[in-house]
């Protein structure tokens, strides 16, 4: 049951059932009180933890924004800049979230603190005093009305009379006050139910509002998030493919170093212990050295180093070699010894000592010394059985006719290895001309679809030389390090077409076949990444094989990526006649453009108008690219020699915001010509193809403007009806904006005024156009 109500009439009987009444509705507003201070305490310390965790999370976002990863190699794959930019990209959403956060810490500041704080003064405060008072009156109407009654009967009259007055009027104000007492205390109770659970009402909507923006936050980071798992998992596999061929030449190399020596420009380099006499009596030394010598110029160098000092260096030494003598252990207290003797000290030896006797010879070899060994390093070239021939063709031919039919929705077709000894046994019989043609690959079921992959492939890597070719290996794998989806794809067709007749015939073969395989990729899990895994290493592959070179299996399996996707326009069509000169590894040229965020931060950066064409000019050179949408790459310019003038790595089409570069090689800017400054008249973007070569070298007239300074009137010649192709997906996010799939043909296109923005047409809508995501036709 709960409180019995107050009655005012009580107040004038004021019974000792009134005052346990009353005793009781004060014990409750003291529980209300006491639970209202521990939820403000313990509000506070949510406040304060909450503030804490901020903290932690802010100094974890600036801790993933600081980190950048290195790569190996002189480039990245796409894959891998993404990745590289996914740390800062975390580093902001976590940003975003905490913003949230702080914005929930300063509600439960206002919403729930304050208003419980202020209840708790303003209305239990106030009941507290009027219990004091009343408290206060009971004690002084009751010890009057003792006093009173106490007074002898014996006074006068007029003191009687006046006493009573007193006693009266004293009882009056205690009733005024207890009356007033008991309404407060019936007030507070009811108001207590909405004062104290409004706050917290409050505290809750601004609680579930911070989780629906989390909520809301994760979800537009949802399309950055399967995109990167998409490049995880190509990074991964690309990983896979590379760790297996770095250990299978560490297990080459261990098994004979000498071998597998890395062809350079010294003769002969290594340690060697270097006898540095000191006067008497104190002997010798010998000292560690890093030498190198170079048999055509004779030119021996040695560099002190101390691999226990933690690696520290000395000062090179370089000397001219006249001749070298083995020293015997008859002449020396020590084995391996030989003695060198430049030509600016005659008569004054240099004594060395080698590592072991073939390390001696070695180095008595190649600097012509008295003891000569013979051929120090002997390099075998892979040497196979299998031919570009008729049975090669035969052998390729069969294997994909047995795949097609038998296997081509097995999942991991071509990951699955078969058994070695079947795979030696089926590549055996496919080689012998007598028993090629007997074997029925498509209808046997002695031979597994995984013996015949791997069969296959064997048999395209016991090729003397790689499907692709030594030759071309290097300019296969350099467009694929840099340039855009289309110079790519442009680079690898003119290439292909470069390769000897029987190669470019067996890759047509072998990448349609692939182009096959990848469209089951739902069944066999074999996409065109996958697929490139696997065959990057079999049908491209240095000549030498180092390190440096398996880092760059990443960039082989772009190229087959590039062949799969594009097998139809690359094999059945002849390339541009006019292609571009190799690229530059200087530029690093764009890749994708970062991704579109529906953040409201980024948003609001965005153009929400169609412009007409108009290209406002007066203040054309204070405008700048939106760094958000130049994609992270190298800033290198071109080297000062080259006829081409450096310029910041941009992508296709937008350069530094006031210089436009065409994919004809043309350029349309603007300048200001100040004092000591002058810009390039030209550009010519190196990943595009060009009708004119020598249009490199020569002015474009597509945009004219004279310097403003001089107030002479601008001449701007129209590109209107310009078309553009789109090389990017893009998806709109405001209703000026277009959405457009790769390939979409825009109509009339013209610049914006908004900058890194175009105008054009597409199914009749005009709309905004990124301007790094489409090129010229």
């Amino acid at each position: 049951m709960g409180l019995q109500p107050l009655e005012f009439s009580d107040c004038y009987l004021d019974s000792p059932w009134f005052r346990e009444r009353v005793r009781a509705h004060e014990a409750e507003l003291e529980k209300t009180n006491k639970f209202i201070k521990e939820l403000l305490k313990d509000g506070k310390n949510l406040i304060a933890a909450t503030k804490n965790l901020s903290a932690a999370q802010r100094k974890f976002a600036h801790s993933l924004r600081d980190f950048k990863f290195e790569f190996i190699g002189d480039a990245e794959t796409d894959d891998e800049r993404y990745i590289d930019a996914s740390l800062h990209e975390f580093s902001n959403f976590l940003k975003n979230l905490e913003e949230q956060r702080e914005i929930l810490a300063l509600s439960v500041t206002e919403t729930l603190i304050k208003p419980l704080e202020r209840f708790r003064k303003e209305q239990l405060g106030a009941v507290k005093e009027e219990k004091k008072k009343f408290d206060k009156e009971t004690e002084k109407n009751y010890s009057l009305l003792e006093k009173h009654l106490n007074l002898s009967a014996k006074k006068k009259e007029l003191q009687l009379q006046e006493a009573d007055n007193q006693v009266e009027q004293n009882r009056k104000h205690f009733y005024e006050l207890s009356l007033e007492y008991v309404c407060k205390l019936q007030e507070i109770q009811e108001r207590k139910k909405f004062e104290c659970v409004e706050p917290v009402l409050s505290f809750f909507q601004g609680l579930f509002t911070f989780y629906h923006q989390g909520y809301e936050l994760a979800k537009d980071f949802n399309h950055y998030k399967m995109a990167l798992q998409i490049n995880i998992q190509n990074t991964r596999n690309r990983f896979e493919g590379t760790r297996s061929e770095v250990e299978e030449l560490m297990n080459k190399i261990r098994r004979n170093p000498q071998e597998h020596k890395r062809a350079n420009h010294f003769t002969m380099e290594g340690y060697l212990y270097v006898q540095e006499k000191r006067p008497a009596p104190f002997g010798s030394s010998w000292v560690k050295h890093y030498c190198t010598y170079r048999k055509e110029t004779k030119k021996f160098t040695m560099i002190p180093f101390e691999h226990r000092s933690g690696g520290k260096a000395g000062d090179e030494e370089l000397f001219i070699l006249t001749y070298c003598t083995k020293r015997n252990t008859d002449t020396i207290d020590r084995r391996f010894c030989f003695d060198l003797e430049a030509s600016d000290r005659p008569g004054v030896p240099v004594t060395m000592q080698a590592f072991s006797e073939e390390d001696r010879k070695l180095w008595m070899e190649a600097l012509d010394g008295k003891e000569a060994v013979s051929e120090i390093f002997l390099y075998a070239k892979r040497e196979g059985s299998a031919q570009l021939d008729k049975i090669g063709f035969t052998i390729i031919k069969k294997c994909i006719s047995a795949v097609e039919t038998r296997g081509i929705n097995d999942q991991g077709l071509y990951r699955v290895v078969g058994v070695s000894s079947k795979v030696q046994r089926l590549l055996s019989l496919l080689m012998d001309s007598k028993t090629c043609n007997e074997i029925d690959l498509e209808n046997s079921v002695d031979w597994e679809v995984k013996t015949i992959t791997s069969a296959m492939k064997q048999d395209l890597r016991s090729l003397p030389e790689p499907l692709m070719t030594y030759e071309l290996h290097g300019e296969f794998i350099v467009p694929a390090k840099s340039g855009s989806p289309e110079s790519r794809v442009n680079a690898v067709h003119f290439l292909v077409h470069k390769l000897p007749e029987k190669n470019k015939e067996m890759l047509e073969i072998l990448v349609k076949h692939l182009a096959n395989v990848s469209k089951h990729a739902k069944r066999n899990l074999m996409t065109v990444t996958n697929l490139g895994v696997v065959f990057g290493p079999t049908l491209m592959r240095p000549q030498e094989e180092t390190v440096a070179a398996i880092m760059d299996l990443k960039f082989q399996n772009i190229v087959v990526e590039i062949l799969i996707e594009n097998h139809e326009r690359i094999f059945k069509t002849l390339p541009d006649a006019a292609f571009p000169e190799p690229i530059s590894m200087s530029v690093s040229p764009p890749n994708a453009p970062p991704r579109q965020s529906r953040r409201q931060g980024q948003r609001i950066k965005r153009p929400l108008a169609v412009y007409n064409l108009c290209l406002e000019l007066d203040d054309a050179d204070s405008h700048s690219s939106p760094r958000e949408d130049t994609p992270t790459g190298s800033t290198d310019s071109l080297s000062s020699q080259s006829p081409t003038p450096a310029f910041p790595s941009s992508p296709p089409g937008l350069l530094d915001g006031n210089h436009l570069i065409m994919d004809s090689g043309e350029l349309a800017g603007w300048t200001t010509n100040l004092p000591g400054q002058s810009r390039p008249s030209m550009v010519s973007w190196m990943n595009t193809p060009s009708a004119n070569p020598a249009a490199t070298n020569t002015v474009p007239s597509t945009f004219f403007f004279s310097n403003p300074a001089t107030g002479s009137d601008r001449a701007v010649e129209s590109v209107a009806h310009r078309k553009a192709r789109a090389v990017y997906p893009c998806e709109a996010e405001h209703s000026s904006e277009l959405s457009f799939q790769i390939g979409a043909i825009f109509e009339d296109v013209q610049f914006s005024r908004e900058p890194g923005w175009l105008e054009g047409t597409l199914n009749g809508k005009r709309g905004l156009i990124p301007q790094n995501y489409v090129q010229f036709l």
